[in-house]
Order: structure tokens, then C-alpha cells, then sequence
């Protein structure tokens, strides 16, 4: 019903993926000089045509055209990406999902043999190769997940906690790679 409130037998937490896609296609539109072709690259089952359309406008507003590739397995990514470039993107937003996140080495290790600006969900990508990351911390999330696991074991029920949500966010701009990419 509400995050403060979600009735029923459900509570959990809110890391904002999907939520901040929009803030992450900005910083990156901001942080590639020219930019004029970007490309998202999407779980196919995590991304809706309302999301994409909103994603598309918002480029649009500033002047940039923006590709969105969609997957559906693993084994789709390099080619996915490959082919992005081809088509003229300069950017590269890898947009939120489980599949994307855990193949994230991977996509580090395309798009800097290709060159390619990249933003993702996490920080951490961007402390380990990636050019920037933007998001809620991983420690700020464990943080609330073992105050969310406290309070359901010692009996709360989960319909009268609230869905917990991050109220830290990081920016990380990997400034070793921002000098390979130039």
C-alpha cells in the first residue's frame, strides 16, 4: 500500500535501482563532452516500455538520442555491447538488474577495450575499472538490512515495519579511467 506502511506480510528494502536511472543517465550525459548517441543496456524482464519511453524523453530533452539494447541471458552482453558501439553511441548506461549487476566485470572489461564511457548501479564498479557509479553505498545497505533482520527477530511483525529505504547515495567517477577514455 505505502513504504511506510506496506500492509500484509511484506517489508524489506528499497536500494532505489530503477528508481535512480534517470539521475544516472543525467550524470553521465554531463560528464561525456558532445555527447549526441547513448545506448542503455537492459534486462529485458526488469526494464518496462514505460520506463524506456521515460528514459528515451529524457535524453531527448537534452538533445541526446538514446538506443536502449535489451537482453535476456548473460551471453548476449558483449555482442549487446559491441553492437551499441557500432551504431554510433559514445555512452553506455547499464541500466539496473541482477543479471547485469553480476556480469558487471565483464562489462567493465567491453568497454574499455571499446572505450566507451560507462555509468552503473554501484560505486564499487567504478573503484574497480569502471567509469563512474552511482548509487545507495553497499555498507549503508548492509546497515539497514541487519536493522531490518534485528527488528523482525526480535518479533516485530513485518507488516508494521515500513519498506526501508537508503538515504546515503555515492558518486564515484574512476579518474584513472576518465584519463584512459581521454
Amino acid at each position: 500500500e505505502s513504504f511506510t506502511r506496506p500492509k500484509g506480510n511484506t517489508t524489506g528494502i528499497s536500494i532505489f535501482g530503477a528508481e535512480l536511472e534517470g539521475m544516472r543517465q543525467d550524470i553521465l550525459i554531463e560528464a561525456v563532452p558532445g555527447i549526441r548517441r547513448m545506448a542503455a543496456l537492459a534486462e529485458t524482464k526488469w526494464l518496462t516500455e514505460q520506463k524506456a519511453r521515460a528514459l528515451q524523453e529524457a535524453a531527448r530533452a537534452k538533445n541526446v538520442e538514446l538506443s536502449i539494447y535489451r537482453i535476456t541471458r548473460a551471453e548476449e552482453i558483449v555482442a549487446t555491447v559491441d553492437k551499441a558501439q557500432a551504431s554510433g553511441a559514445t555512452a553506455l548506461h547499464v541500466l539496473a538488474s541482477p543479471m547485469l549487476d553480476g556480469n558487471g566485470p565483464l562489462i567493465i572489461e567491453r568497454v574499455a577495450a571499446l572505450r566507451l564511457p560507462t555509468i552503473y548501479m554501484w560505486a564499487s564498479r567504478a573503484e574497480n575499472g569502471g567509469f563512474i557509479g552511482y548509487g545507495p553505498p553497499l555498507d549503508h545497505l548492509a546497515d539497514l538490512t541487519v536493522r531490518l533482520a534485528a527488528s523482525l527477530l526480535r518479533g516485530t511483525r513485518p507488516a508494521d515495519l515500513p519498506i526501508e529505504q537508503p538515504t546515503k547515495f555515492e558518486l564515484v567517477i574512476n579518474l584513472q579511467t576518465a584519463r584512459d577514455l581521454g
